[in-house]
């Protein structure tokens, strides 16, 4: 299996951001205080509290279908949400692969490896 992703922000943290986000009427104004991304907080959000993301919805109640179907779609944007950390990550990292490589080709030393004499 692949390493679990070490987040920036402790679990703590993001729990009193999105409990602050209830109560918020300007969360670009509660990012800045937070020094976060917008996108985050929502994020967390939807991660930590995902009965919020459905329950804000207006309208009538909804029938028992309707809710599995939004907990599923919830889910499978947390699922979304993960592999998008996971391709950013991986990408940053063969960007850094590929500069050392460039690097270490210009510096006019040897390879590490040799022609085969065959």
């Amino acid at each position: 299996m692949g390493k679990k992703r070490v987040s920036r922000y402790s679990l703590e943290f993001r729990r009193i951001a999105v409990e602050r986000m209830k109560g918020c009427n300007n969360i670009r104004a509660l990012a800045e205080e937070l020094a976060v991304e917008r996108k985050s907080l929502y994020l967390w959000r939807a991660q930590l509290d995902p009965e919020s993301v459905i329950s804000r919805k207006p309208g009538p109640p909804a029938k028992s279908r309707e809710v599995e179907l939004e907990k599923e779609v919830a889910r499978l944007k947390q699922v979304l949400a993960d592999k998008t950390l996971e391709l950013d990550f991986f990408t940053g990292a063969l960007q850094k692969v590929e500069e050392r490589r460039r690097r270490s080709k210009s510096s006019g030393g040897k390879t590490s490896t040799t022609r085969s004499g065959k």
